[in-house]
């Protein structure tokens, strides 16, 4: 992932030329209307008879071409020149009214009287659920004389700008062919100015311009047609994005959702690798979140590859912000650019089929370019790496998230509703996997915000919601403890198969060993020492403090390359969450993914394994059954 890599010197450079560059956005300027329904009064109308629905508020914003403005204000252009249609209607004059109100210049947003209603999406919410939606300029058609003049106010803002976008959304758009004509030709004639075109159905028709197209969109032009829940897979998109480039010889970025963006520049093909992210997303408005970061940043002097870099970033931020169509902001950017979380290999992590294993083994290489023969300090996770006394935490964490979201309404509420928050609940679990409980009591606080069943000065904090798990938890690990020391069971019972028997040979070996969980520190050694493998790692024991700035996996991580001058190939990780996994890919140690089957404590789990490639997993092993393999393999 090197070559992804920006400095944190090198944003900060892009982010503060993109403050002196001036843009044009022509296209189709929409308006988002949201009427919040109030869902427990109605009327009934005298004249029709039937029942009238209320709107307790409304609110408007800026869409379509409007959002990809908003997205360069918001980055800190220093100008945006609007140009596009309005109808001569209240919509439009509070469109422009919103654009003055953000600096835009607004002297290029024409009003056609006749044949054009300014295009809006009404938007009714009944208990924050979308209802069927309104859609106003459907059936627009631009005349020839509102086109000419388009035309007309583009050329004439060329000579204040570094770039334009070329946007198209609808049907009754303001590209005509007339318009589509005139633009190529002021794009021949203007090779200086970066233009870029993000279009729904016409990228094709502009030549000579940049284009950003989505999976969907990039099929279509090649003849193949893809549904929004059909994936472009890296073969088509690599297929697809060398025949687009032949049409305007210009650079073409793809967006691949979470698996990110590709780039063609007529040279090499780059794939910009997705971010994971751990909370809900909203996908809406990322795609002008992309345009506008990658025309701010080519106007900046950023390499095509560079743009692409930073628009993964920003639309990254953008699918955070839910409810909205959300911008990125440069501190937003500067903050994510210090340390992305890159989810790798996505084809292979989805596809078992493609998995390569070592000769005679179960030891799945995922990366077979690791430096071997340095390994002299290699880090643990416990629960689930080696130690299964927490098996089936998730089912004791998700019946506290429920519980304490829907509260006295756990029992009575709607089936819709309960199964919508079992799902976000699973969710957020899933992919929070390995993180400290206490941030995982943070999103529980925002969830019980959220959903709004519990009175807000009955809400806990993350510590009394914290207390309440760990509780629950700690009633379970006790009673398995307890049985090791009955020997009722023994300690094979609850550890993976062979992973005792690992860090024995990794200390006879004078390897330095650490143990770092996302548990509480004190219950880590217990558990430690329970199971008989404390004494290996010679104190080196980190867990959970409840003062986050003081502990986390990054932190040991950190600390064990600083304090011991390291390298990265002298670091080696097991883990079977992906925060580990990725600390250490971040430092270029060697990470090695345990996706085992908790339950059996031996044998693949197909879920942990996708989850462990996605974060950078060098090596899957299954358990520890084949360790000398393992070994001969890391030491040749």
């Amino acid at each position: 992932m090197e070559k992804f890599y920006l400095n944190k010197a090198r944003v900060e450079d892009i982010l503060d030329k993109i403050g002196r560059v001036k843009v044009a956005v022509m296209g189709d300027f929409c308006l988002d209307l949201y009427w919040d329904i109030d869902p427990d009064k109605s009327e009934t109308s005298v004249e029709t008879g039937k029942k009238v629905k209320l709107i307790r508020k409304q609110r408007f914003s800026l869409g379509g071409a409007g959002n990809v403005a908003i997205n360069l204000t918001s980055l800190g252009v220093r100008k945006v020149y609007n140009i596009g249609v309005i109808g001569d209607d209240p919509f439009g004059y509070e469109m422009r009214r919103q654009m003055k109100e953000r600096g835009m210049e607004t002297s290029g947003m024409l009003i056609q009287k006749e044949n054009w209603d300014t295009p809006v999406y009404v938007k009714p919410y009944l208990k924050e659920e979308e209802q069927e939606r309104m859609d106003l300029g459907y059936f627009n058609l631009i005349l020839p004389e509102t086109a000419r003049l388009l035309v007309k106010s583009l050329e004439d803002v060329l000579r204040k700008v570094d770039a334009v976008i070329l946007n198209q959304q609808l049907a009754g758009s303001i590209w005509s062919d007339f318009t589509i004509k005139q633009v190529n030709r002021l794009i021949e004639k203007n090779k200086d100015i970066f233009f870029l075109v993000d279009s729904r159905d016409r990228t094709e028709r502009f030549r000579g311009a940049i284009y950003k197209l989505n999976g969907r969109e990039a099929a279509r032009i090649c003849g193949v047609h893809k549904s929004d829940d059909d994936p472009l897979s890296l073969h088509e998109a690599r297929k697809f994005i060398k025949a687009i480039f032949k049409l305007s010889n210009k650079p073409v970025y793809i967006t691949r959702g979470e698996r990110g963006i590709l780039l063609y520049d007529g040279k090499d093909i780059s794939e910009i690798p997705g971010i994971q992210i751990l909370g809900q997303v909203d996908p809406v408005g990322a795609g002008d979140t992309c345009i506008a970061t990658i025309a701010a940043s080519l106007a900046a002097g950023a390499s095509p590859l560079e743009a692409g870099i930073m628009a993964n970033f920003s639309s990254s931020i953008t699918v955070r912000k839910i409810k909205q169509t959300g911008t990125a902001s440069p501190e937003e950017i500067l903050k994510l650019a210090e340390g992305p979380d890159y989810i790798y290999n996505p084809e292979l992590a989805t596809d078992f089929r493609k998995a390569k294993f070592l000769a005679g083994t179960e030891i799945e290489v995922i990366n077979p370019k690791i430096v071997r023969g340095k390994i002299k300090h290699v880090i643990f996770d416990q629960d689930g790496t080696i130690s299964t006394l927490r098996q089936g935490w998730e089912s004791i964490m998700e019946e506290v998230f429920l519980k304490q979201i829907l509260a006295d309404k756990f029992k009575s509420c709607d089936e819709s509703t309960y199964r919508k928050v079992v799902q976000r609940v699973k969710e957020y679990i899933d992919k929070s996997t390995g993180v400290q409980t206490i941030l995982q009591m943070e999103e529980l606080v925002r969830m019980v915000e959220e959903f709004g069943f519990v009175p807000k000065d009955k809400i806990l904090d993350k510590f009394g919601y914290k207390k309440i798990y760990n509780d629950a938890l700690m009633k379970m690990v006790k009673k398995r403890i307890e049985k090791l020391k009955r020997k009722e069971l023994d300690i094979s019972d609850y550890t993976i198969k062979g992973a005792v028997d690992l860090i024995k040979m990794l200390y006879q070996r004078g390897l330095t060993l650490y143990l770092a969980s996302g548990t509480d520190r004190e219950d880590v050694i217990s558990e430690a020492k329970a199971l008989g493998y404390e004494r290996y790692f010679e104190g080196r024991i980190y867990g959970s403090l409840s003062d986050i700035t003081k502990y986390s996996k990054k932190m040991v991580v950190e600390r064990i390359i600083r304090e011991n001058n390291l390298s990265g190939p002298e670091l080696a990780c097991f883990g079977d969450g992906p925060v580990e996994i990725r600390e250490t890919k971040k430092r270029n140690g060697i990470a090695i993914g345990v996706a085992s089957d908790e339950v059996r404590r031996y044998g693949l789990n197909l879920k942990k394994r996708e989850r462990l490639i996605k974060a950078g997993a060098d090596l899957i092993i299954p358990d520890y059954s084949q360790a000398e393999k393992l070994l001969s393999y890391l030491f040749p």
